[in-house]
């Protein structure tokens, strides 16, 4: 069975789908409203800067191409999927807007389409969504009800970016909300010959697929809180180790290791919103997601953390280098970044801030206070600092010259709440402030502070 794909949203989601379904030999049309993207994806450029994207574009011009025309893509496809972005509204749900308007045009084309046609939401979704207003969308605006002429699935990837195409090739997991069979057994198709991996498929109806995904990120939020929790707990007693008691919780395999190293809060498009939005759910349903409150709270600490630990290190005025503003590696994306949010911190206190990133700082927008410096280089960074946050563990962080973190009257603070540097390397005279490690000292000063 060869299948005709289309892709709504040519985002830091979307492209990365289309250039995997190609990889995978289906042919595939992008479709989005910004001209630019679309020339340039049919120039055979990425879009968007994801590792690994452009290289498959390369291998696979033939069988990509790109359009603003929404009748142009429904009508040479047979399955189409939404990515397009549900922003959160001031009550911490998700917005169906463009989900909708999306959802209405495909339809108005489906009208003059004959045969089947699948609809597939990856676009992340509130829980009633899909078999409430989408299915009322698409069902009024094609004209067809959804069953033997029109396939619904909600089908969300579970990716991060930075590794979106090595997620979309070896996921764990492949979630199919489905409205019949059919329309998920062709899903299931077409996900069977993309994948590299054995990944479960787990299929159920709309609401659960929904409940599901905004569930297993609120999960891995909870482990990330628990793992800084115990952190801070180390950092006020002599003697602990962050890495050696999540290292022992992680080898119990009802824990596991993912996502329990103690370091900084999260961030990025995902974790924070669908953690907040999992708790506004609660709250409409009249109960209370307790657990997803307590990780908000432990997560929104975790900057004044870093900040308390720098004011108790250094007199006021004093210079601040920050390292890393992507809310991790191998991105440039900077939403909810601990970084920025630290630096915020420290120069609301009177602080001098300089910030650097191997990707993000060409992309930092005019909300990043004018008065924090951005520096060209880690070096131009480190110089003239007086302490150091290492905020994302780049890989180049781990490489950084000990001279360059001083010796003697001219030596740094260097805080390390993920402990990349290797405190043998470094001259007596720094002050190695490894968070999550009882050896950093000035306790007491750090407790009062936190109080």
């Amino acid at each position: 069975m060869k299948l005709q794909l289309s892709v709504v949203g040519l985002g830091k989601l979307g492209v990365p789908m289309l250039a995997v379904f190609a990889h995978k030999g289906f042919d595939v049309v992008g479709v989005d409203l910004d001209p630019a993207s679309v020339a340039a994806l049919n120039a055979g450029r990425s879009p968007v800067p994801e590792p690994g994207v452009q290289a498959l574009i390369d291998a696979n011009r033939p069988l990509v191409r790109a359009t603003t025309d929404m009748r142009d893509a429904v009508l040479s496809s047979e399955v189409t999927f939404i990515i397009v972005p549900t922003p959160s509204g001031e009550d911490r749900f998700f917005r169906n807007d463009f989900v909708i308007a999306t959802l209405r045009s495909i339809g108005s084309v489906l009208r003059e389409k004959q045969g089947y046609h699948n609809v597939v939401v990856t676009s992340t979704v509130m829980p009633g969504s899909t078999g409430g207003v989408l299915r009322e969308a698409l069902e009024e605006a094609s004209g067809r009800k959804v069953g033997n002429e029109l396939g619904l699935c909600y089908s969300p990837e579970f990716i991060a970016l930075g590794s979106v195409v090595r997620d979309l090739l070896h996921p764990d997991m492949v979630l199919i909300g489905e409205c019949d069979s059919k329309a998920g057994d062709m899903l299931e198709y077409i996900y069977r010959h993309t994948v590299n991996s054995n990944p479960e498929f787990q299929r159920m109806n709309w609401v659960n697929a929904e409940l599901c995904k905004i569930a297993v990120n609120t999960y891995v939020t909870t482990k990330i809180s628990y793992a800084n929790m115990i952190a801070e707990m180390c950092d006020h007693l002599a003697g602990a180790d962050a890495d050696v008691v999540t290292s022992a919780l992680g080898a119990d395999s009802r824990i596991g290791k993912k996502y329990i190293k103690g370091a900084v809060g999260y961030g990025g498009p995902c974790f924070p919103r669908d953690n907040k939005a999992f708790a506004a759910l609660g709250r409409s349903l009249g109960m209370k997601a307790d657990l997803a409150e307590a990780t908000d709270s432990i997560n929104d600490r975790q900057a004044d953390r870093l900040r308390y630990a720098i004011e108790s290190s250094l007199p006021a005025r004093s210079r601040v280098a920050i390292l890393g503003l992507s809310y991790k590696p191998d991105t440039a994306v900077i939403d909810e970044s601990q970084g920025i949010a630290l630096a915020l911190r420290l120069l609301e206190n009177g602080f001098q801030v300089v910030v650097s990133d191997p990707e993000a700082i060409p992309g930092l927008r005019s909300f990043l206070d004018e008065r924090i410096e951005r520096a060209a280089s880690v070096e131009e960074a480190i110089r003239g600092a007086d302490a150091v946050a290492i905020m994302t563990p780049w890989a180049a962080y781990r490489n950084i010259p000990p001279a360059w973190f001083g010796r003697g009257e001219q030596a740094k603070v260097v805080i390390d709440p993920w402990r990349v540097v290797a405190a043998t390397s470094l001259d007596p005279s720094v002050r190695h402030i490894r968070l999550g490690k009882g050896d950093w000292m000035n306790g007491h000063e750090y407790r009062m502070a936190a109080e």
